[in-house]
């Protein structure tokens, strides 16, 4: 690694992929045992987990562990974002998208919360309940709060069709007191059905009473919360992580390099400039054999992919069958410091297999690569309790 006088500390392409994987926990043995600190650790480092209810493999937010854990009991996650209050650990809300959030990052979200209530954040459908149609929203706040925890479904009416787009007027009035911070989730349901209560009767009182920063400050923490993340990064990179507007973004990036916890990049064959943090770990070699989720967040900006790891991706469940390159749920085999093959994967959990569909190598992927992702997606079916891996007859 050079430094630059101008355009900052010079990076190459490789050694650029190496910090970034080793700052999103890749490079270390699995350990020998998976408890609620290993997970913890985890989780912070990352910063969140996304959520999504596609369950055709395993639901999203617990693959990002297993990829750099290895075998674990899913119920450690359980037990932290939906457990009893005193053993919370992770909470819900809008990041990235949908996700898990360590809970310390409470307080820094909260201007996104106050910028909901008041009709200025959240998705455009829903901000009427913060203006005109607020009174509806506060009845059913009024409802939980009298009744206790209660699913969209167990309103009058509020049993949705299908997705967001044709959710019902008592789905997206609850989704923005969500928004707001007003309610939350306490727990799911086995159809992973959102139970929402009262923000203080589920969030921890020691994490509510923690002082709410000025938005400036916050922005700034969030950014160096991706930065930490990432290791190194572009500004659009950084302010992804978190959702963040760019002008959010720009001020807390200027500061942050001010103070030199940022520090500017360039990095060989990136059109864009990048940001080093000035923690990041540079490893010499990354030993690592991962399969990734659609949603893990080394991948889920996908010109970061193609930037780092040269790998073009698109998730298929959001493409027409007919147009579909490699499969419908395909995640990426991580081997050493390189994407070297995609796989479509399922579980048929009444007869107790993983499902291999269609297979794709990278051109660069070594003569072992096969091999490894064999024993990796033999892994993959013990962690899910599945008794054989097998092909798909499709």
């Amino acid at each position: 690694m050079d430094l630059g006088s101008n355009a900052g500390i010079q990076v190459s392409a490789p050694r650029a992929r190496r910090i970034a994987l080793a700052a999103q926990g890749f490079g270390r043995p699995y350990p020998a045992s998976v408890d609620q600190g290993y997970l913890r650790r985890t989780v912070n480092q990352l910063g969140l987990h996304q959520i999504d209810s596609v369950n055709v493999l395993v639901r999203a937010h617990y693959l990002p562990a297993f990829s750099r854990l290895g075998a674990y009991d899913r119920a450690l996650i359980d037990r932290a974002a939906w457990g009893r209050r005193s053993e919370r650990r992770l909470f819900e809300y809008w990041a990235h998208e949908a996700s898990l959030l360590p809970l310390d990052l409470h307080p820094l979200l909260r201007w996104r919360m106050a910028r909901a209530d008041c009709g200025e954040a959240g998705w455009t459908g829903l901000r009427v309940f913060a203006t005109e149609r607020r009174a509806e929203a506060e009845a059913l706040l009024t409802q939980i709060r009298d009744q206790g925890p209660m699913t969209a479904a167990d309103f009058d009416g509020g049993k949705g069709r299908g997705g967001w787009w044709e959710w019902g007027d008592t789905k997206r009035a609850l989704e923005w007191l969500f928004w707001s911070g007003r309610i939350t989730t306490a727990t799911r349901r086995p159809s992973f059905a959102r139970v929402y209560d009262l923000t203080e009767r589920v969030i921890p009182a020691a994490v509510l009473d923690l002082p709410t920063p000025a938005a400036p400050d916050a922005h700034r923490a969030l950014i160096e919360r991706s930065a930490r993340a990432l290791g190194i990064a572009t500004a659009t990179d950084l302010r992804g992580y978190f959702r963040l507007g760019p002008d959010d973004a720009r001020v807390a990036i200027a500061s942050l390099v001010d103070d030199g916890i940022l520090l500017p990049a360039t990095v060989a064959g990136w059109l864009r400039p990048a940001y080093l943090h000035r923690d990041a770990r540079i490893p010499r070699r990354i030993e690592a054999h991962a399969l990734l989720a659609p949603f893990d967040p080394l991948i889920w900006e996908r010109s970061r992919a193609e930037r780092l790891f040269g790998f073009h991706y698109r998730i298929g469940i959001y493409t027409p069958a007919a147009k579909r390159t490699h499969g419908y749920y395909v995640l990426p085999f991580l081997l050493g410091d390189r994407l070297v093959a995609r796989v479509d994967l399922k579980s048929d959990r009444q007869t107790s297999r993983l499902v291999v569909g269609q297979v794709t190598l990278e051109d660069h992927a070594s003569a072992d690569a096969r091999e490894m992702l064999n024993q990796e997606l033999v892994r993959m079916a013990g962690w899910l309790g599945l008794d054989q891996v097998t092909a798909s007859k499709d």
